[in-house]
C-alpha cells in the first residue's frame, strides 16, 4: 500500500493501526484467512503464506509435516493446507486453509528456516511416518539427508525419545537404511525395494576400482562381493555428453568382471528385485549366504 509502511502479509488490525482505510484493505489485501492477508503486490508462495500465519500463530508454534517437507524443498508441489505443530493446550487454533497438530515439542526439533519456525528434519521424518507410505517415507528420509537436513545421530536421539508416537515403529524400521548418497528419488525407491525383498542391503555410490586399485567408475548401487551393479538412467542420461561418459564408465566396469543392470523409470519394483536377483544368484549369492 503506497505511503503505508506495511509488509508483504499483514493482519487487518495491523493495517488499520498504521492507517490503511478499509477500502485500501479490500483493495490490496489477499484474505488468507479471517483478518490475516497477503498483499496482491506479492506472489503469495508457501514461504510468504506461512510467514503471513505465523502472526496469527502461538510463539511455541512451528510450521511441520508436509509444510515442513515442502519448505525444505525435498517433496514435489506444495501441501493444500499448512500445518502447524505446536503443544498440546485445551484449544487449538482452528482456521480454515490451516490444520493444526498438538506436539510434545523440545527447542531441539524445532529449526529457523528463512525466518520461520519448522520442525527439524528429525521431527518432520518423525511426523510424517504416521502418514506417508513407507517407500514414500524412505524417499523422503534420504532426500532430507542429501539435502543436510537430516543427520543420523539427531534422527537416532529423536526417535530414542518417541516411544508410543505414532509412526514410530515405521520410523524406526528405516531410520537405519536412509543415506545421503542416493542422487535421485527413484534411486532411493529402487534401494526401498530391494531392502524390503530378501536381497541383501546395497552399497550406495559404490566406488568400482579395477585389478591396480585405481577408481574407474562409481555406481548408483551396487554388491562388492559378486561384482554387481545397479544403475537408474534418468533423462539425464540421454545427454549427448553423458551417455558418451556413460559408455566409458560401463566399459570399464565390464571389463573388470562387474555386471550392470540398468533401470528406467519404467521398470518397477518386480523387474528391479527380480532382475537383481537372478544377477546375484548367478554371481554365487544364496540367500542362506547373505
Amino acid at each position: 500500500m503506497d505511503g503505508i509502511p506495511l509488509g508483504p502479509s499483514y493482519t487487518w488490525s495491523e493495517a488499520r493501526a498504521s492507517g490503511a482505510s478499509r477500502r485500501q484493505i479490500l483493495l490490496d489485501g489477499v484474505p488468507l484467512s479471517r483478518g490475516l492477508y497477503v498483499s496482491s503486490a506479492v506472489e503469495p508462495d508457501l514461504l510468504m503464506r506461512c510467514h503471513a500465519w505465523a502472526k496469527v500463530l502461538p510463539p511455541d508454534a512451528a510450521f511441520g509435516l508436509r509444510t515442513a517437507a515442502a519448505l525444505y524443498r525435498v517433496i514435489d508441489g506444495e501441501p493444500a493446507t499448512v500445518h502447524a505443530v505446536m503443544r498440546p493446550r485445551r484449544v487449538l487454533p482452528q482456521r480454515t486453509g490451516l490444520t493444526v497438530h498438538a506436539r510434545n515439542l523440545r527447542e531441539d526439533d524445532v529449526v529457523d528456516v528463512a525466518g520461520l519456525r519448522v520442525t527439524s528434519g528429525a521431527q518432520t521424518f518423525l511426523d510424517l511416518a504416521a502418514v506417508l507410505p513407507a517407500p514414500d517415507l524412505f524417499v523422503l528420509g534420504d532426500r532430507l539427508m542429501r539435502t543436510g537436513r537430516l543427520h543420523a545421530e539427531d534422527l537416532a536421539r529423536r526417535l530414542e525419545r518417541a516411544d508410543r508416537v505414532r509412526g514410530v515403529v515405521r520410523a524406526r524400521r528405516w531410520a537405519p537404511h536412509l543415506s545421503s548418497g542416493a542422487a535421485s528419488p527413484r534411486e532411493s525407491l529402487m534401494r526401498f525395494w530391494l531392502l524390503d525383498s530378501d536381497l541383501p542391503e546395497p552399497t550406495v555410490q559404490l566406488p568400482i576400482v579395477d585389478r591396480s586399485g585405481r577408481q574407474v567408475a562409481c555406481t548408483d548401487l551396487g554388491y562388492e562381493p559378486w561384482k554387481v551393479a545397479l544403475e537408474y538412467e534418468g533423462r539425464q542420461h540421454a545427454d549427448p555428453e553423458q551417455f558418451s561418459r556413460d559408455v566409458d564408465r560401463y566399459s570399464l566396469m565390464a571389463a573388470d568382471d562387474w555386471l550392470v543392470l540398468r533401470f528406467a523409470a519404467r521398470h518397477g519394483r518386480h523387474a528391479v528385485v527380480e532382475r537383481t536377483r537372478r544377477a546375484l544368484f548367478n554371481r554365487g549369492w544364496r540367500p542362506d549366504t547373505a
